[in-house]
């Protein structure tokens, strides 16, 4: 997999362009045909320097070369261990050969070259849906070969990337599909122009909460042998907030935030007799930005695991991750079967009402609550700050936990690229 310096120096003075979610949505505002054609040729030349930059991440390097050649020689750095590592080696071959082969689209000058580009994405992005768990496997394994700091920054700065790519790749061949099936009825609370692609203009925030917490609770007593105490989901504040964003990213979010919650507070109160104490989600909607406070009564985090929370390989609980995380891949290999096989997942838009779609997060955010794969809030928190939000977590052991997600709310801040100086760090 050697690529000449020649070929190296013509991806690297591409830089990748950040987008904001208006910006995201310009394309599909007044669909026609050459703005079709301008999102796809928009995708086409970005998608490889946005691989380019992920075809990985080694160890700082003092040399200027160009950053392809650059991330390739420092993979060969790497401990040996580290590199040969069959999931490290594993995402590394996706990506590679993603990049490899998009590099190669021509220009896309017709609906019929844009189907058949669109049918490229759809298998490129359907081959790495196992990436996530595979390079959490590979940094837990290579646990003790290089600095935990350094894992943390390789998969912060992986997921990253992976999300600036999934992010315009599902936008087009979302637009794509309302293109070609212009009659496709829309939600019936989701008026005309409200959803874009995968950007839901108006996203209703109380309408999220409520939607992830029954999703939640019913995998939660679904999968439970004896009847568990299930708390209440108490939203108060501005219910009515609205925000443009991208739903499954913040399904994902949420999801995970309200498991932890449940999960906690039913294994606090099991055997007590008594109906647990509500979880409670405060939604305040300032100038720019919609907060979410969401509070459990489940305990709190232990102070022993405190410092490893953001941590996607730090924490005593090794052995149990990994062979969770290793069903992970079957699992989406099943919900992939599925959605090729014409079942497509359905979830709630903005307004609460169900839609056919299908979720690069799907196989993690469905998972059974009692599949612990340990990455869940650090994942969260990479979701959240990419479009320049935050998450933060405050723990009082033997009482409970707040944890509070900010949104931006106009959509107007651009995607939070890693950058050269990002991956040079790491």
């Amino acid at each position: 997999m050697a690529l000449t310096t020649a070929f190296a120096f013509e991806y690297v003075k591409r830089e990748a362009r950040p987008i904001s979610l208006r910006q995201l949505t310009f394309f599909g505002r007044t669909l026609t045909e050459d703005r079709l054609l301008s999102s796809a040729n928009y995708v086409r030349t970005e998608l490889p320097t946005r691989y380019e930059e992920q075809v990985i991440v080694g160890r700082p390097s003092k040399t200027n070369s160009p950053r392809l050649a650059h991330r390739i020689r420092d993979m060969q750095t790497l401990p040996y261990v580290v590199v040969t590592n069959s999931h490290m080696l594993h995402v590394y071959e996706l990506y590679y050969q993603a990049f490899d082969t998009l590099r190669r689209v021509k220009e896309i000058k017709t609906v019929a070259d844009n189907e058949r580009y669109c049918t490229l994405i759809k298998k490129t992005l359907e081959e790495h849906l196992s990436i996530i768990p595979r390079a959490t496997m590979g940094v837990l394994e290579c646990q003790g070969l290089m600095p935990p700091d350094e894992m943390d920054s390789f998969m912060n700065t992986l997921l990253r990337s992976r999300i600036s790519r999934r992010v315009i790749a599902e936008q087009h061949l979302a637009l794509t599909s309302t293109f070609t099936n212009p009659s496709s009825p829309a939600p019936p609370s989701c008026p005309p122009n409200e959803l874009v692609g995968e950007v839901f203009l108006k996203c209703n925030a109380n309408s999220v909460v409520t939607h992830c917490y029954d999703v939640v609770r019913s995998l939660a007593q679904d999968s439970s042998n004896q009847p568990l105490p299930m708390p209440r989901l108490v939203v108060s504040g501005h219910q009515g907030a609205t925000f443009p964003y991208i739903l499954s990213h913040l399904e994902y979010i949420i999801g995970e935030l309200l498991r932890n919650s449940i999960q906690a507070v039913s294994q606090r109160w099991q055997g007590h007799g008594e109906e647990p104490p509500p979880i409670e989600v405060l939604i305040c909607e300032a100038p720019q930005h919609v907060i979410f406070r969401i509070s459990d009564q489940g305990g709190g985090v232990p102070r022993a695991l405190l410092p490893f929370v953001w941590s996607f390989c730090k924490g005593p609980r090794r052995e149990m991750r990994l062979q969770n995380l290793s069903q992970v891949p079957t699992m989406a290999a099943t919900l992939q079967e599925i959605s090729a096989s014409g079942s497509a997942e359905h979830r709630a838009d903005g307004g609460g009402n169900k839609i056919p779609h299908e979720s690069s997060l799907s196989s993690l955010a469905s998972r059974p609550p009692n599949l612990r794969l340990g990455m869940g809030l650090p994942m969260s928190k990479v979701y959240a700050e990419y479009w320049a939000g935050s998450l933060e977590l405050h723990s009082l052991e033997g009482y409970g936990v707040d944890v509070f997600l900010c949104i931006s709310k106009l959509g107007n801040r651009n995607e939070q690229l890693t950058t050269r100086a990002m991956m040079d760090a790491v």
